[in-house]
């Protein structure tokens, strides 16, 4: 098995010059050991890492093209799946693995629900890693030994249809969120206000909803403080 998962995860690094690895963790110590697990399943693979979701949008920004991301979900600036949802959207079609302490199922099946690829708990020894990228490689969704999938209901499916959203959609239905107008959400992006009623209007089709109100509704289901484990 260790042998299939380096051949396969080392086919994958060879095309390493073509685009680089993006790990995203506050933690120092975790971060350069991640940082050292990858380069030794992938050689010769290009690490880059950032410790706020602000840096590390930053170097998504300067190259938009990473073949991987590892993400922490408990970072300063951003936590759980609000920051799944940024770096998705931010990297592209690159996938997102998490690897994170937050591993209750919950948790994990929103998580997967906003777009990642693959969750590693952060406990998980360093073959578990290997499999996820062996899996994430041949484009599939990796998942811990002991997860059981809770049955979908109103989180994951709120947060499936947030993470379709814009980055610009989702700025507009914050600002819905907190009870603006279009007239005041216009004035705050510096757009036009047919422009933000568009935007509305897609966001209200994303989401499935035919009011504001319910737009609303649906950002709430889907915060991060409603998806955190018991007790």
């Amino acid at each position: 098995m260790t042998t299939d998962i380096l051949k396969t995860s080392r086919d994958w690094a060879q095309t390493a010059h073509q685009g680089w690895i993006l790990v995203v963790d506050d933690h120092p110590l975790f971060c350069d050991a991640l940082e050292l697990t990858l380069r030794s399943v992938m050689p010769g693979v290009n690490v880059k890492t950032a410790d706020t979701m602000e840096r590390a949008l930053q170097l998504l920004a300067e190259d938009p093209h990473p073949r991987l991301v590892a993400l922490d979900l408990n970072l300063p600036d951003v936590a759980g799946v609000d920051g799944v949802i940024e770096i998705t959207r931010a990297a592209g079609d690159a996938p997102v693995l998490v690897v994170s302490s937050m591993d209750d199922a919950r948790m994990v099946s929103s998580v997967l629900a906003a777009g990642a690829s693959g969750f590693v708990p952060k406990h998980s020894p360093r073959a578990k890693l290997e499999e996820a990228i062996n899996a994430i490689a041949s484009g599939q969704t990796y998942k811990p030994e002991s997860f059981n999938d809770p049955k979908a209901d109103a989180v994951n499916d709120a947060v499936a249809r947030l993470s379709d959203l814009t980055a610009q959609q989702s700025r507009i239905l914050q600002l819905i969120c907190e009870g603006k107008l279009n007239k005041q959400i216009a004035f705050d992006l510096s757009i036009a206000e047919t422009t933000v009623k568009a935007h509305v209007t897609a966001i209200m089709r994303k989401l499935g909803v035919h009011s504001r109100t319910q737009a609303v509704l649906v950002s709430q289901k889907a915060q991060f403080s409603s998806i955190l484990p018991e007790g």
